[in-house]
């Protein structure tokens, strides 16, 4: 059935349901695992009132803790697969909007399936917060799991 899972994972406890949930379905149909982070492009004018978060855009700082916070989010992820007996590849994806980094990693990891979680908002929350689970539902040619 399924044979390599995608699981997106922003190491909230709402995402952790979810990747409990995609971890125990990967060890039943022993498929293998990805397990997929996305940092959100930096925001100009988000550092100070100033604006000079331009400049750290480009710097070696950048990367550097955008991957360390990632890790923060990856490494217990892996360490639960783990846990279970699985054994998990973990994906940083920097600098993109969630659902184009998850779609985007499903589409080079062939995923069969992609497992993440939603809020369940409706109506004008859902309008205001936005919703990532929803644009991946309407924009993946992958099946989606989606565990509330």
């Amino acid at each position: 059935m399924y044979k390599r899972i995608l699981i997106a994972t922003d190491g909230s406890e709402l995402s952790e349901k979810g990747l409990l949930k995609g971890l125990e379905l990967a060890k039943d149909l022993n498929a293998e695992v990805d397990i997929v982070t996305v940092s959100e492009p930096w925001a100009v004018g988000m550092y100070d009132a100033m604006g000079w978060s331009v400049g750290y855009m480009n710097s070696p700082e950048y990367k550097a803790d955008r991957e360390e916070t990632a890790q923060k989010v990856l490494a217990p992820a892996k360490a639960t697969a783990e846990a279970q007996g699985l054994r998990a590849n973990v994906v940083h994806v920097l600098d993109r909007y969630a659902a184009d980094g998850i779609i985007d990693t499903a589409v080079e990891r062939n995923s069969d399936l992609i497992v993440m979680t939603s809020h369940g908002r409706r109506g004008v929350t859902r309008v205001l917060l936005g919703s990532q689970t929803a644009e991946v539902l309407a924009r993946s040619t992958v099946p989606v799991l989606v565990i509330r």
